[in-house]
């Protein structure tokens, strides 16, 4: 059972999209007692939740219908507006007054309007933290914005996926907080890869060289995790370069608002737009080491 920070009934809660990290969100809240239904695209992967008990929906109008709380995470803005706005979409057939939760990294500007538009609903941005291997643990970091009063319901839901719980502001905030995230892992995924390169070669191992630092002043997750993922070329994605580049590309374009440059995003922004154009887009971000590698070619 998850924490409950705040008491809560179990609820009738729909979850759209059954992504790497959304269909093991989705299996915490089922494991923790609330009745759960799914849809996604491509209907398989919701299919799959039905061994453990999640109703696989055809359409989100029936994943959201007679339910309380409805989860989207998805991949782009684009997909958000179209789950929310779309004829067959959550504002058109959810019951008024559940509670609509948007856990994709979207844009700040596209939370505030669904905030606005959505008169009839509780509506919070939550996007997350933490990759795969927090959503299959339950130790993701939730951010929130969005009414207070809303946050400290939902709490108790975030608590059965999340171990870090913020609430950041009124809406748009968490996804601004977000922003925050990725700008910083940016600077470590690329600072982690490049004192593994300086590592090989200078004639280092770089495995004992992950050893001696990981644990120090520079270590972090990115360096620890998947710093040894880059030296054993494992490319599977936890988090799908497709995906930051996509959440660069919304961060950059909030500091072009705020009329503010920062040189280590735009260089980490080129590096992964190279990787696209090297068939990298559906690999993992630790396959940045492959940039750094054909550097040195």
């Amino acid at each position: 059972m998850c924490y409950h920070r705040h008491e809560v009934m179990e609820m009738k809660i729909a979850w759209i999209g059954t992504g790497v990290m959304g269909s093991a969100m989705a299996c915490h809240l089922q494991k923790a007692g609330h009745e759960v239904k799914a849809y996604n695209r491509t209907g398989k992967k919701a299919e799959a939740l039905q061994a453990v008990g999640i109703r696989a929906m055809k359409t989100i109008a029936d994943c959201v219908a007679d339910c309380e709380v409805v989860f989207t995470m998805v991949g782009e803005p684009h997909d958000v507006e179209a789950v929310y706005y779309g004829e067959q979409g959550i504002l058109a057939h959810a019951p008024k007054g559940a509670y609509l939760i948007d856990m994709t990294t979207s844009a700040p500007s596209l939370a505030r309007r669904i905030a606005h538009d959505a008169h009839d609903f509780h509506v919070l941005d939550a996007p997350v933290s933490g990759g795969d291997i927090g959503a299959q643990k339950g130790t993701l970091t939730v951010m929130c914005g969005g009414d207070h009063a809303d946050f400290e319901k939902m709490e108790p839901l975030f608590s059965c996926f999340a171990e870090t719980i913020t609430y950041q502001g009124e809406a748009g905030s968490g996804q601004h907080c977000k922003a925050c995230n990725q700008i910083a892992l940016a600077g470590c995924i690329a600072s982690a890869a490049e004192a593994l390169t300086y590592a090989r070669t200078s004639g280092l191992d770089p495995k004992q060289v992950l050893a001696a630092i990981a644990k120090g002043a520079a270590g972090s997750f990115q360096l620890t995790h998947n710093g040894e993922k880059m030296l054993c070329h494992d490319y599977e994605p936890g988090f799908y370069i497709k995906h930051f580049i996509k959440d660069m590309n919304i961060a950059a374009a909030e500091l072009k608002q705020m009329d503010l440059h920062f040189p280590i995003l735009t260089q980490v922004q080129s590096i992964y737009e190279t990787l696209r154009e090297m068939g990298y887009d559906d690999a993992g971000t630790q396959a940045i080491w492959e940039y750094y590698q054909s550097k040195q070619n």
